[in-house]
């Protein structure tokens, strides 16, 4: 849309690259062309614009096949204003002076007009063909639809160029469709188990490779167990030789040893008790002899002490002969009060004392 602006009582317009703009005044044509830009007073002026871009018209209709099936089809024409001029005066393009904005939409006419004319022929044409085919005839309706927009005299009067046409889809009805699509879903399906079946026996394949390879690693690996098991035994049969050889050789020895001890043992007891038999002649001889003098000068000896002890007998005796009676008690009783063992209380009644004083006493 073409932007217009406020002088006073004047208004410019500033069009764009994409609209055509006519510029009326007192009923002629002071102005036209794309891109224009130019001032204006508003009371006298008849301002139309005409877009000439490429516009895209989506259609979206309902048909009927040969075998009266009710599908749809998705469509697309793409179009532009071919002669601006011409479709400015066929149809009302024109803009308020003051504010610039259009006062009717004529393209919804031409947007009708274009939906119209590319029903018509690709209704007939899927009217003539089952509901199989038609889901497939995608390329007939779309030249269809192109070869009729293409050559329509109205379109031509109107300035309108059709760039091209595209049909995007032709559908059934939901119902209808999972129908049609149950076949190609049920073959495919089996397809896919067909692949899933191939997998899984590819897989057990795969698994039975890998049991074999896994079997195959464990009977090597018992093998070489056995192999180790063997070695190891006979390392172990090996070692023990070795041991008893090593045992028997230091026992032999030992013996060796022990032998050769022994002997010098034996020579040296023989040695020591021959040497120990005659120190014991030796000892015995000289024993003999000294206990004999012993034993002689021990007789000596008791003869004399007797002869000793006589005469101290024979002088106590002849001392005591010559003592009164009344010591001899006394010596008699310390003699004995000697020879009795240790008294620790001693009791002396009167009776015990009066008894032993008139023995004591003179002249009894």
């Amino acid at each position: 849309m073409a932007d217009v602006t406020r002088r006073l009582f004047l208004r410019h317009l500033r069009g764009t690259p994409t609209s055509w703009v006519r510029l009326h005044v007192g009923g002629k044509v002071r102005r036209e062309g794309i891109g224009q830009s130019f001032w204006y007073r508003p009371l006298n002026a008849v301002l139309s614009e005409v877009p000439v871009d490429d516009r895209e018209l989506p259609l979206l209709f309902h048909a009927r096949t040969g075998d009266f099936a009710d599908i749809t089809v998705q469509a697309t024409v793409t179009y532009r204003v071919a002669d601006p001029a011409r479709a400015a005066g066929r149809l009302d393009f024109s803009v308020d002076p003051r504010t610039g904005t259009p006062r009717s939409r004529p393209l919804d006419q031409v947007a009708t007009l274009l939906a119209e004319l590319a029903q018509q022929p690709a209704l007939d044409l899927l009217a003539r063909v089952p509901l199989a085919e038609a889901l497939t005839t995608v390329a007939p309706v779309r030249e269809a639809v192109s070869g009729a927009l293409g050559d329509d005299p109205r379109l031509t009067d109107l300035g309108v160029a059709v760039v091209s046409a595209r049909v995007v889809a032709i559908r059934p009805e939901p119902e209808l469709e999972r129908a049609l699509q149950t076949p190609t879903r049920e073959a495919v399906q089996v397809q896919a188990d067909r692949a899933t079946y191939a997998r899984r026996a590819q897989a057990v394949e795969q698994e039975r490779s890998i049991a074999e390879n896994e079997l195959q690693n464990k009977i090597e690996l018992a093998r070489r167990e056995q192999q180790l098991v063997e070695q190891h035994g006979a390392n172990t049969r090996r070692r023990a030789e070795l041991d008893a050889d090593a045992e028997l050789a230091g026992a032999q020895g030992k013996a060796e040893r022990e032998k050769v001890a022994n002997a010098a043992a034996a020579e040296r007891a023989r040695v020591l008790a021959a040497a120990e038999a005659e120190k014991e002649r030796v000892l015995a001889g000289g024993a003999a002899e000294k206990e004999r003098l012993l034993a002689a000068a021990r007789a000596d000896g008791v003869r004399a002490v007797g002869h000793a002890e006589a005469e101290a007998e024979a002088a106590k005796l002849a001392a005591y002969a010559e003592l009164p009676p009344e010591v001899l008690r006394a010596l008699t009783v310390r003699e004995i009060a000697g020879q009795l063992p240790q008294i620790g209380q001693l009791t002396v009644t009167p009776d015990v004392v009066t008894d032993l004083l008139a023995r004591l006493a003179p002249g009894r």
